[in-house]
């Protein structure tokens, strides 16, 4: 009879001997995903030994990660090797919490916890009511994996704070490898502005994202540059980082990530000067009454503008506020008009999660399409992170987008301020 060690081995054979029959028949097949079936699953035994490790490989691999969505590989809508690693990192989350609570109960009790798992509750529930149940629980599940190693299990490295700095370090630097990728691909281009919308992938998807990751993090460069203990050396590094960052930036040409960095820039001289939130809301408030009294008048000078996007940065700086002719301006118009007539046909709960590209086709205007319209309606999202929630979960699911925004502006600031005190 055979022992335990060698019925172990024999076992191990078998399985290294299907993996390498199966791997092949899928080689034959032009299928090379399984290729990294090894050095996936060696990740997640790392994962049960030290989690924080795997969790620093996910932010390091993020920026590098590439879209099977676009790859010939079937149409698979993920990130790999991000989103499976954040799948079983979710599924040990659970199976340790079962055993011992891992989350702290200061973060268990917190605002914005309460906030996200209302929402996620939410998501359950306008997942049930679906108009697509299948695409809307693919959304739940990717939602899931992502607030609960992203959010919850980051929140136990983040107890020490030099593990946030090491977590910025560990998306900078790939990033900026990313970036030199992007720059050296669209040089061969001429930089052409219809180029920039694709030469970042297969690591991003499209510009958008592209730039909004990099305004993102010009601002925290900005800040390790003032803010960190660092000298010499490692200032003349920071400074490499922000110039490859900045350069990548204006190369995307993303305008509303250009914009951020601006209303990003105000928002940092309201805290500078300590500037109080009664004021603050006083002139958004006036602001925003002057655009109602003046709207005609505003509007009227917005359409006089027939600047479209362009190769020159002036003048695609000036695009910005054409909504006559610019395509890009008029169908994000069309896309949050469609989102608005989604909502008015099912307010409560929506159509479902992660269905509004799906849906929003048959409630777009004949005169609000654009040449970049399509009745299949297939081609992206609603471009608002409050009008998106609006058609796929109902006026709740909207109300708390704004609630959690509200929540990590007031934590933000809270912190910012007794930071500096």
């Amino acid at each position: 009879m055979l022992n335990k060690p060698v019925v172990k081995n024999l076992l191990a054979l078998l399985f290294i001997a299907g993996f390498i029959a199966i791997n092949s028949f899928m080689h034959a097949k032009e299928f090379f995903l399984l290729n990294a079936l090894p050095f996936v699953f060696a990740v997640v035994l790392l994962a049960f030994v030290r989690f924080d490790w795997a969790l620093y490989f996910i932010v390091f691999s993020t920026p590098l990660s590439f879209n099977f969505e676009n790859l010939g590989v079937g149409g698979i809508g993920f990130y790999f090797p991000t989103e499976p690693l954040l799948f079983g990192l979710m599924l040990l989350f659970f199976m340790q919490s079962l055993k011992k609570g891992m989350l702290d109960k200061a973060v268990a009790k917190h605002l914005i916890t309460t906030i996200i798992l209302i929402q996620l509750i939410w998501l359950v529930f306008t997942t049930l009511t679906s108009s697509m149940p299948i695409v809307s629980f693919k959304f739940l599940v990717a939602r899931l994996w992502f607030v609960v190693v992203l959010f919850f299990m980051a929140s136990i490295l983040f107890k020490e704070k030099r593990n946030i700095e090491k977590l910025i370090w560990l998306y900078i630097v790939p990033l900026c490898g990313v970036v030199i990728y992007t720059v050296v691909r669209h040089a061969g281009y001429s930089f052409d502005q219809e180029t920039a919308h694709w030469v970042m992938s297969p690591f991003y998807k499209d510009h958008t994202s592209y730039g909004a990751v990099l305004a993102m993090y010009i601002p925290i460069a900005i800040l390790l540059f003032f803010k960190g203990n660092y000298t010499g050396t490692k200032k003349v590094l920071i400074l490499v980082v922000l110039g490859i960052l900045a350069i990548g930036l204006v190369l995307s040409y993303t305008r509303a990530a250009w914009v951020s960095l601006v209303a990003a820039f105000g928002v940092y001289l309201i805290l500078l000067f300590r500037i109080k939130g009664k004021v603050v809301l006083t002139v958004f408030a006036t602001l925003v009454g002057l655009f109602l009294l003046y709207q005609p008048y505003i509007i009227d000078a917005m359409e006089k503008n027939s600047q479209d996007s362009s190769d020159n940065l002036a003048e695609h700086v000036e695009s910005i506020t054409n909504v006559s002719s610019d395509a890009s301006n008029l169908e994000r118009l069309n896309r949050w008009g469609s989102a608005w007539r989604m909502f008015l046909d099912r307010p409560f709960t929506g159509f479902g999660p992660g269905t509004y590209q799906f849906q929003y086709a048959p409630f777009q205007l004949g005169s609000e399409k654009t040449i970049i319209s399509t009745n299949f309606g297939d081609v992206g999202n609603a471009h608002s992170e409050y009008l998106g929630p609006l058609a796929e979960g109902g006026l709740p699911a909207s109300l708390l987008v704004l609630l959690l925004v509200g929540a990590v502006v007031a934590v933000g600031v809270r912190v910012y301020k007794n930071a500096n005190t």
